[in-house]
């Protein structure tokens, strides 16, 4: 049981990325993952070192957010938040590709640009996510965004930074997971709030998914499989079971 539930658990990304989150939700936020076993959270960069050493030792990996939420840092800037995050701790970088590119057509830009941050990342020896913002693209633009990240080495092409006009769609991350290589997972956010369409993407070949409402979809979780509740007071990841 065990097992299947975590099969589920680490499928989520718990997301602290709303703007006017306070420290004291972050705190929480970062216990209540790493005693749910999470797949990592990603939260804002200026509270990621924080957030590494509330994890550590929980298989929880922390995440942080790279040219957050446009995409439209200069390649520098994202190269320096980057290094940033790395020197943090982080494991996991969602990076925003340049949107206004991508709309543009202008791929070559939008290649170098993500480079930059992938090859740095994964020669410090950790993983890159990149997000398209689906909401405002084609198909055609999708397909060729799925396309340079393959070629890139990407770790996972994402659909969405939660803070478009909207998020991630079944359509999408079915064309996502048929256009990217098979070494380049899918995440999809944005709009995922309960269990049942966490295991819709699943069925897609989704493997992992954003999330705020984390603790409802694995409270629901567990009751399906019969598993003790989690404990509200642990505060170790092996607590609660």
């Amino acid at each position: 049981m065990m097992d299947e539930y975590e099969r589920i658990s680490r499928m989520i990304d718990h997301s602290l990325l709303k703007p006017n989150t306070l420290v004291s939700e972050f705190e929480a936020g970062c216990h209540m993952a790493a005693r749910y076993r999470t797949g990592s959270v990603c939260i804002q960069p200026h509270y990621l070192r924080r957030c590494v050493e509330i994890l550590e030792g929980s298989g929880v990996q922390a995440s942080t957010v790279i040219g957050f939420p446009h995409g439209g840092h200069r390649t520098s800037v994202k190269v320096a938040e980057a290094e940033q995050a790395l020197a943090d701790g982080g494991q996991e970088l969602d990076l925003v590709c340049n949107i206004s590119r991508a709309v543009s057509g202008d791929w070559e830009f939008v290649k170098t640009d993500l480079a930059a941050v992938i090859d740095l990342t994964h020669a410090a020896g950790q993983k890159v996510k990149v997000i398209f913002e689906n909401c405002y693209l084609t198909d055609e633009q999708k397909i060729r965004l799925c396309e340079i990240c393959t070629e890139l080495k990407a770790d996972w092409v994402k659909t969405s930074t939660g803070y478009g006009s909207h998020g991630a769609t079944m359509d999408d991350l079915r064309l996502m997971r048929k256009y990217s290589g098979a070494s380049v997972q899918v995440k999809a956010a944005g709009g995922i709030r309960d269990l049942a369409a966490l295991l819709k993407c699943r069925e897609i070949g989704v493997t992992r998914v954003g999330a705020s409402a984390t603790q409802s979809i694995l409270d629901e979780h567990r009751r399906q499989l019969q598993l003790p509740p989690i404990l509200t007071g642990a505060t170790t990841a092996g607590d609660g079971y």
